[in-house]
């Protein structure tokens, strides 16, 4: 689960290229980025952090555990998405809000 949540956030990062930063920050040139993982859900990069944090909670067998984790970190990802969702629709407007209707958050088809 962990080597699966590391590639995935790898490849969000590699296709975003020159655009991925720890800030959020709209950059001269930025656009709305919609190929690779980005086709299938707004935010890869932090699906691939969940899914790193769902195998290191699933390898200290024991629920609690996993269920602490996921909660943390599933809260502080769920925050920084809407503050960056907010800045991206701000920016590019009907644009941003067309991708938001197609394509789930975090996980294909669910959310």
């Amino acid at each position: 689960m962990f080597a699966v949540g590391v590639f995935v956030r790898w490849w969000a990062i590699t296709v975003l290229g020159r655009f991925f930063t720890s800030d959020l920050v709209v950059q001269t040139g930025h656009r709305i980025v919609q190929s690779g993982p980005y086709r299938f859900v707004r935010h890869p990069s932090y699906s691939g952090i969940l899914v790193c944090f769902l195998g290191i909670g699933l390898a200290m067998y024991n629920w609690l555990s996993l269920l602490c984790l996921l909660a943390l970190v599933g809260a502080a990802i769920i925050y920084r998405i809407r503050v960056e969702e907010a800045m991206l629709a701000k920016e590019f407007g009907d644009e941003y809000v067309e991708y938001r209707r197609r394509t789930r958050r975090l996980v294909p088809g669910l959310f």
